[in-house]
């Protein structure tokens, strides 16, 4: 059993979220229902509604995940000026628009204005640390926590620190993250896109590729990953899965007696579509045949009961963590 988070959480009373778009609802949910305050930045005139809308459609997750979540809202305040929105927190978690020079602004205000002690996180899908913290004095404190959507709910944040990012830092975010009932794995190198979106875009591209080439449907290929691969890989990923293949030998005999074909007949054949008209007009009807029955707000939902009764399965949700039953 994991040890309880509160001694780690015991240093964070005040976050500041910039953006407060999916990715930036979704982190505020999760702070505010482990007893963070939070202030939200975001210009938009509308803000306070729609983080307050957003708050409330992932209540009932939060609650099923056995987290506290009445008044959930007490704990949020709204600040459009940056410099004092950042200016007594614990952590900074930003959710900016990926376009370097504004993260690059937004990176050297945050710098001037929070306190020395604070963690400074970037929740970048792309954009790594090295290039956003150019032009901070301290590029030591910049680290990306890259989450998987939504947040609040999947386990993984992927921890990319630059170059010059501490190991201080490292460790930091790295405990902050686990605290909060987290999977939070940190990469030894930085690469575009991190590792789960490469693994998703790689996936995607032979997806697109064979419903483009008519070989399946958009809904038989789902049923097809979620019926086989997905499942294998929820409980063991890819490289434990061949190395389960291998038999007694393991990974190299799998490799030496299949993989070896496999790189040889599969991976040359493998698709490389792009999305032309063509192929944007069929992935689009066939979208709508599959899943326009439903709104997209109800497939989420349906989506997020079925990742925590699988999160219960793997022991993974937040309670496991805390050490709760």
């Amino acid at each position: 059993m994991s040890p309880t988070p509160e001694p780690v959480l015991d240093s964070y009373k005040r976050a500041a979220i910039i953006g407060g778009g999916v990715i930036g609802v979704s982190w505020a949910g999760l702070f505010l229902a482990r007893g963070i305050k939070v202030v939200v930045n975001d210009p938009r005139g509308d803000i306070e509604d729609l983080v307050l809308a957003g708050l409330a459609e992932i209540a009932p997750t939060l609650d099923a995940l056995g987290l506290p979540t009445e008044n959930l809202a007490a704990g949020l305040t709204f600040e459009a000026d940056l410099a004092t929105a950042v200016s007594d927190v614990d952590i900074v978690q930003e959710n900016g628009p990926e376009r370097l020079e504004l993260k690059q602004r937004i990176w050297q205000t945050v710098e001037r204005n929070a306190p020395a002690h604070a963690l400074l996180a970037t929740s970048t899908s792309s954009i790594p640390a090295t290039a956003i913290a150019e032009a901070m004095r301290q590029p030591e404190r910049l680290i990306v926590g890259h989450p998987f959507n939504p947040p609040h709910l999947v386990p993984l944040v992927e921890i990319v620190p630059g170059e010059r990012t501490s190991e201080a830092t490292v460790h930091q975010a790295k405990a902050f993250y686990a605290a909060l009932g987290k999977k939070p794995q940190v990469l030894r190198k930085e690469v575009p896109g991190f590792v789960a979106n490469r693994l998703q875009s790689a996936i995607f591209r032979e997806c697109v590729h064979l419903v483009a080439e008519g070989v399946v449907t958009e809904q038989e290929l789902d049923d097809i990953v979620t019926s086989s691969i997905g499942m294998r890989w929820a409980v063991g990923g890819p490289f434990r899965t061949f190395h389960l293949g291998g038999g007694p030998g393991g990974l190299p005999h799998f490799i030496e007696h299949l993989g070896r074909a496999m790189e040889s007949g599969m991976w040359p054949v493998l698709g490389n579509p792009t999305f032309d008209d063509a192929t944007v007009a069929e992935l689009t009807d066939q979208a709508a045949d599959a899943f326009g029955g439903s709104s997209v707000a109800e497939l989420a939902a349906e989506r997020d009961r079925a990742q925590i009764a699988l999160m219960r399965a793997l022991g993974e949700t937040p309670g496991a963590v805390a050490g709760q039953a």
